[in-house]
């Protein structure tokens, strides 16, 4: 399940790529099937980046555990970085920021997302224990002003779209059955439709997820350039 959309970053055969918070590797491990990419994972848990590892067979892939505030790599390494779903779990976001535009290149791009306000606000709503949970996310991120702050580190904005819309009902039934969601049938059988979609990709869901991302999209994602000057 692709939240960033890889046509959109322009990735250029020997394009060397850094995924913050690559979690599992749903993102890296559709990287690898495009040509001669050069791919870094960076995440803060060894579990799940073992959990990436079983899917990588690039020899062009690496991984790395790391914070996102203080990266290992040099000034201008990556052509391209992308940041899903990650900055809602830290504090000092606007840390991150300034280390995505330190590593990536002038005339870089950037794609990053953060859940969509008012669909994470239910959420919030509905339960506490939603955002309290280990690992939980810990701001609501107006989309708008995410914008500024990126541009403020020196990237220029190119295009925003959401995602996901399928997937916010999804989360909302979570809530409202969170100490026994994982028992709820109505919760598993909504599960299995996801699942179902993101294998099959039936044409009515395709349809259906035309419609409800741009109004009701879990995540919103924004697509950004390196500006070849100093912000």
């Amino acid at each position: 399940m692709l939240t960033v959309e890889l046509d959109t970053l322009g990735l250029e055969v020997g394009a060397a790529v850094l995924d913050l918070g690559c979690g599992r590797g749903r993102h890296m491990h559709a990287l690898q099937a495009r040509t001669d990419l050069r791919i870094v994972g960076v995440d803060l848990s060894l579990a799940d980046l073992e959990a990436a590892r079983a899917g990588l067979t690039s020899d062009t892939a690496a991984l790395c555990v790391g914070d996102t505030r203080h990266l290992p790599f040099g000034d201008a390494a990556f052509d391209v970085v992308i940041c899903a779903e990650m900055l809602e779990h830290i504090r000092d976001y606007r840390l991150a920021i300034a280390e995505i535009a330190r590593v990536l290149k002038p005339g870089g791009r950037l794609g990053v997302s953060v859940p969509r306000d008012w669909p994470e606000w239910i959420c919030w709503r509905l339960n506490s224990a939603y955002r309290r949970a280990p690992g939980g996310h810990v701001r609501i991120f107006n989309a708008r002003a995410l914008k500024r702050d990126i541009e403020a580190a020196g990237l220029h904005h190119r295009r925003t779209h959401g995602a996901h819309g399928l997937h916010a009902p999804y989360w909302w039934l979570q809530c409202l059955l969170w100490d026994r969601r994982e028992q709820a049938r109505s919760v598993a059988l909504y599960h299995r439709f996801l699942v179902w979609d993101i294998m099959k990709r039936p044409r009515l869901t395709r349809l259906l997820a035309c419609i409800a991302d741009p109004l009701m999209g879990k995540s919103v994602v924004l697509y950004f350039d390196r500006n070849t000057r100093p912000a």
